[in-house]
């Protein structure tokens, strides 16, 4: 877990030392947490898909798990086991929400017991604020899942919001997500499939070591089930020259349906035809991958 740069660990390190002041020896209480004000320029976390809300929800139920494992094995207060919960907690919420989030300008020095406003004047004290501490910790744990679970159920019902989260969840070859992703997620459609084609042609050409063909032309040649440049299968039964075949005609056609009347008009393409395209792309990036070379030239 990375560090908190807008934590102030002096704040957390001894909490009983936040509530003294000592003055001829005695200790004069003092409230135990800070005020919590909104910062300005407060920024509300927006979440893009489904699947990005899932993975906040995971990152939250571990850290819950994480208290329930404190609740299992009862210890002091200041044991560090204690300190790296509280830590892990604090950075999920920052790493999840923002900086400038409410969630985490309300969390931002966040540890068992901090909202508690009262006077601490012995060790046994501070305890068992920490161990009432815990359930507070958890109800606020499962009051951000409930959160998101709510956002989630309010991305499900939007179209756009499901091919997006459609898109995230595919797990695109490198060549093409390096190329596609982002112009797909700012709602440059026609603009993501054209690159993600012409990373796949680009693609052959290196693989095949034929620079100096392209379109339809690279495809054939690389591909034909005669002495082909790259096989697919070992081309030794009547099934496998059918597959060599097949997917040369689907590189053809990535080339001749996909590249080439985006390169060469401006048709757009709505949001559930370039998930497809991109997905189509890629998968044959991946057939690609498994290819070896039958030819020199």
């Amino acid at each position: 877990m990375g560090s908190d740069p807008t934590f102030d660990p002096t704040f957390s390190v001894s909490k009983i030392d936040l509530a003294r002041t000592i003055s001829g020896g005695s200790i004069v209480g003092m409230a135990t947490s800070k005020t919590i004000t909104e910062r300005p320029g407060t920024e509300i976390k927006q979440f893009s898909s489904v699947v990005e809300i899932d993975r906040a929800i995971l990152r939250l139920k571990k850290r819950i798990d994480e208290i329930a494992e404190l609740e299992s094995c009862p210890m002091r207060h200041n044991d560090q086991r204690v300190r790296n919960v509280e830590a892990n907690i604090r950075q999920t919420i920052l790493e999840l929400f923002g900086p400038n989030s409410p969630e985490y300008s309300r969390n931002r020095n966040f540890y068992f017991g901090s909202n508690f406003i009262e006077v601490i004047t012995s060790e046994e004290q501070e305890q068992q604020q920490f161990v009432h501490g815990l359930g507070d910790a958890h109800i606020l744990l499962e009051g951000l899942v409930k959160n998101l679970e709510e956002k989630r159920a309010d991305l499900v019902i939007d179209p756009l919001n499901r091919v997006r989260t459609a898109f995230e969840g595919l797990h695109l070859h490198p060549r093409i997500a390096s190329v596609s992703a982002e112009l797909f997620r700012d709602r440059h459609y026609r603009n993501a499939v054209l690159d993600a084609s012409v990373a796949l042609v680009n693609f052959v050409k290196e693989k095949s070591r034929r620079q100096d063909l392209d379109g339809a032309d690279l495809m054939r040649k690389v591909f034909s089930k005669n002495n082909p440049i790259l096989a697919f299968n070992n081309l030794t039964e009547p099934t496998e020259l059918d597959e060599q075949e097949g997917l040369m005609h689907l590189f053809e056609g990535a080339v001749l349906a996909l590249r080439n009347p985006r390169a060469h008009g401006l048709s757009a393409d709505s949001p559930e035809e370039a998930l497809e395209f991109i997905a189509l792309l890629s998968l044959l990036a991946k057939q690609l991958e498994k290819t070896t070379r039958r030819a020199t030239e």
